[in-house]
């Protein structure tokens, strides 16, 4: 897989200085490129304690993207995935630590113990007073002798420095950062590895499965378990959570493992404020990337019981662009619609074979979302058939309050129905082309002329002719034939499709923005649907 870097041996060299270029904290590394890479506050002066953390790289922002006022003082940064090396350690601590002394605070891992507490060691025979805590956040495996430290470490960074830079005492930090270790629990889940640059990508999750509990160096989690939405894969995290907490108020922190989108990251939000452990949550930290894994798909729920002193640590602002802040959880807020857009319901009414006639047309969209999104992936955003098949199902869905038995009124209500559920600019087309229709057909046209009334509208703002590369390519014969028959309405329809396949340059529509080569020899996803539809009432 390619990646956004030049030689692997200089990426964590360059992300630094990256970093140190635009940050808004007054940042500098130290003099010992490429062996010691150590983040430092510039404007520190010693006169508090001092918090050093690190690691392996790969976890950006963590850990320089937290050093400044208020979070770390000094960062240090080992190869991808790698800790770094006991000089190096010592360089950090050497450099930042003065009367006040010093805390580590590592994650539970091997490396890190070892190259941290000897370059602690080290310190205090320098005469510094260095004291360390272990992160040891992650329940995933029970039955680990040790567990991992993972994006719970953000809690103890935050609370630990928020006392650091009111002046506490080295005694009362670390008891503070134990404190706050005792009382996080972490996991994560992700549908996919991190891909490591430089090495080849381990395809250790299968398609439609999920690993719940994963390291953040990808190591292999607790399970793998079936996937098929947010909501069941935040179910099996707050499954494995809710044992772990009492029954108080909670933070949690919503962290992105670095590859899954910001929308996913909402959904799960809302999907964890609404699980079993979303009652003892209080406050939220996110959701952000803070402790990723590269490109891992996937995220981290991290819980801590906080107190009112707690609260006010991480409530504590700070100029770092990678702390996300904390806020509290709050009910979803619903304001009223201005006046003039609270939709007039029709009146319903039934009519057995309108209602018929109606399901089956929705269904056919329905059964087609998979083709028409393939075929819309090659021009467009890949998303037609499911813009149709959700306004299709939620039609379905209001059909008991449709005006059934009257066309002109089903005919608006169908167009009003669509202007609320169905986006893009599919939805306002189609949403036009029924009000149209229904206002054609209440000054008396028939159906055929209603609906045509209806296409002409359509194109008047829309903007779309025959030959444009759209949907009026199928409908616009497909309504011309109907005269005749729904068999030659239906054949009409799919030549208009077809042609659209040997239109190498859209006029209308998200394909007039790509280029010819990408179009040449692919059906318009909507001209498509106007030709399924017509095909399965033509039988």
């Amino acid at each position: 897989m390619a990646h956004f870097i030049n030689r692997k041996e200089d990426v964590v060299i360059e992300a630094i200085d990256g970093l140190l270029a635009t940050s808004r904290s007054p940042l500098a590394r130290l003099d010992g490129y490429p062996h010691i890479r150590v983040v430092v506050r510039s404007d520190w002066d010693k006169s508090k304690v001092a918090l050093v953390s690190g690691g392996g790289s790969g976890h950006e922002p963590a850990h320089a993207g937290f050093v400044g006022a208020g979070m770390l003082t000094a960062a240090v940064c080992g190869d991808v995935f790698a800790s770094p090396s006991v000089d190096a350690v010592l360089a950090g601590i050497l450099a930042v630590t003065g009367p006040s002394g010093c805390l580590l605070i590592v994650k539970n891992y091997t490396g890190d113990r070892l190259n941290f507490g000897l370059a602690a060691e080290r310190a205090r025979a320098f005469g510094l007073n260095v004291s360390m805590v272990i992160v040891d956040d992650d329940i995933a495996l029970p039955d680990l002798p040790q567990a991992r430290g993972v994006a719970g470490t953000l809690f103890v960074h935050k609370i630990a420095g928020a006392l650091a830079e009111s002046g506490a005492d080295l005694d009362t930090v670390t008891a503070a950062a134990r404190r706050v270790v005792a009382g996080t629990k972490s996991i994560g889940m992700s549908l996919d590895t991190c891909t490591v640059p430089g090495s080849p990508k381990e395809d250790r999750i299968p398609e439609g499965m999920a690993e719940l509990g994963l390291g953040i160096h990808g190591e292999a989690g607790v399970e793998q378990v079936d996937f098929s939405d947010a909501r069941s894969a935040m179910a099996a995290v707050a499954a494995k959570l809710a044992p772990t907490i009492d029954d108080k108020p909670h933070v949690a922190l919503i962290n992105n493992l670095g590859g899954t989108s910001v929308l996913e990251m909402s959904v799960l939000t809302h999907e964890l404020i609404n699980s079993a452990v979303g009652k003892h949550i209080s406050h939220v930290v996110g959701p952000a990337p803070m402790m990723t894994s590269l490109d891992m798909r996937g995220f981290s729920i991290s819980l801590y019981p906080a107190d009112k002193v707690d609260l006010d640590a991480l409530g504590q602002p700070v100029a770092l662009a990678a702390w996300p802040g904390l806020a509290a959880v709050r009910p979803v807020a619903i304001a009223a619609l201005p006046d003039g857009l609270t939709p007039i319901t029709p009146l319903p009414s039934d009519h057995k074979e309108t209602r018929e006639f109606l399901i089956n047309c929705c269904n056919v969209m329905i059964a087609a979302e998979q083709d028409l999104n393939a075929l819309d992936a090659k021009s467009g955003d890949g998303d037609t058939g499911s813009t149709l098949a959700g306004a299709a199902r939620a039609l379905i869905k209001a059909v008991d309050r449709l005006p059934l038995s009257d066309h002109t009124q089903l005919y608006r209500a169908i167009g009003l129905e669509l202007s609320q559920t169905m986006g893009g600019s599919s939805g306002v087309l189609l949403a036009i082309f029924f009000a149209a229709a229904g206002d054609g057909a209440s000054s008396g046209l028939p159906m055929r002329d209603a609906l045509k009334a209806g296409l002409a509208r359509m194109q008047e703002i829309g903007g779309a002719q025959v030959g444009d590369r759209t949907m009026v390519d199928a409908l616009a014969p497909a309504l011309d034939a109907l005269g005749e028959s729904i068999g030659a309405a239906a054949t009409a329809a799919r030549a208009g499709a077809n042609m659209t396949a040997k239109l190498l340059r859209a006029k209308a529509g998200r394909a007039a923005y790509i280029n010819a080569k990408q179009l040449e020899g692919h059906v318009d996803p909507g001209a498509e649907a106007v030709a399924r539809l017509f095909e399965h009432l033509a039988g």
